[in-house]
């Protein structure tokens, strides 16, 4: 506990310093790193996919995803990539058809194309107009379900969630996940209001709240079915006490793009 302590003092400062300090650059190459980090996590530590080719493959359509969020998505550039990405990994597996199933072809495509798109939604946030203070949004979203749901857990956990999947979640803990989420996301407001000067909307604060805590745990349990299904405890040893990218980003690859999507149907603050 200690170490994911010290972890998180020492990660949370640089990386608030990269998104709200330094140009939007920054949080594109942070990202690619990220996503390509998760790309080895999922092929190689997983053990889903050791084919090197492959790997190669899955990690260039990654950085391409990020730098397509960067260049304010380009449909054209987009969609080249993406073909050429599709048409690789079917000629290596026309070439390797015995030795290269599908199920390690769809895996290559969601490490390498699906969990970068989700998570350049931390990049498309960060481009738009006063964007580095949504990205803290969703970060708002992504780590106060997590503690809310663990001290809610621990002080009055009693009815199992996931008990296979996740044997410590509980549903009393779920509760206190997203009432935390919403009073979370109430301050924040609170903050760009008095702040910042934005126009806030306070209902829309709660909707937030509700739908990221959510979106935060169904990337949470989705991630460890993963981990489950491939027999491993933690996707990797990067980050000590919290594990690999993929251990401390995966609420992130879904609550990210929700925001991105909540953002262009009902911003819940204006500038």
């Amino acid at each position: 506990m200690k170490t994911r302590i010290l972890v998180a003092a020492v990660g949370l400062p640089l990386l608030l310093v990269i998104v709200l300090a330094l140009p939007s650059v920054a949080t594109a190459i942070l990202v690619a790193a990220m996503s390509i980090l998760a790309v080895h996590e999922l092929l190689i530590g997983a053990g889903f996919c050791k084919h090197v080719r492959i790997f190669a493959l899955a990690s260039c359509m990654a950085l391409a995803v990020s730098v397509w969020s960067w260049l304010n998505q380009p449909r054209a550039l987009g969609m080249i990539a993406v073909l050429l990405f599709l048409a690789a990994l079917i000629g290596e597996m026309l070439a390797a058809h015995a030795r290269l199933s599908f199920q390690t072809v769809c895996a290559a495509i969601f490490a390498g194309l699906v969990i970068p798109y989700l998570l350049g939604a931390l990049i498309r946030l960060r481009i738009l107009e006063q964007g580095k203070f949504f990205v803290i949004a969703a970060f708002v979203l992504t780590m106060i379900p997590d503690s809310g749901a663990y001290f809610a857990g621990r002080a009055f956990g009693k009815h199992k969630l996931c008990p296979v999947i996740s044997p410590h979640k509980t549903v009393e803990g779920a509760v206190g996940g997203v009432i935390a989420t919403v009073i979370g996301m109430l301050l924040y407001g609170l903050i760009l209001q008095l702040a910042f000067a934005f126009r806030v909307n306070y209902l829309l604060c709660a909707v937030y709240g509700i739908l990221g805590a959510g979106a935060s745990m169904l990337g949470d349990l989705g991630f460890s079915v993963i981990k489950r299904q491939a027999g491993i405890k933690d996707y990797g040893r990067l980050l000590p006490g919290h594990g690999g990218i993929l251990d401390r980003f995966d609420s992130t690859t879904v609550v990210a793009p929700l925001v991105e999507a909540l953002l262009l149907i009902a911003p819940f603050a204006v500038k």
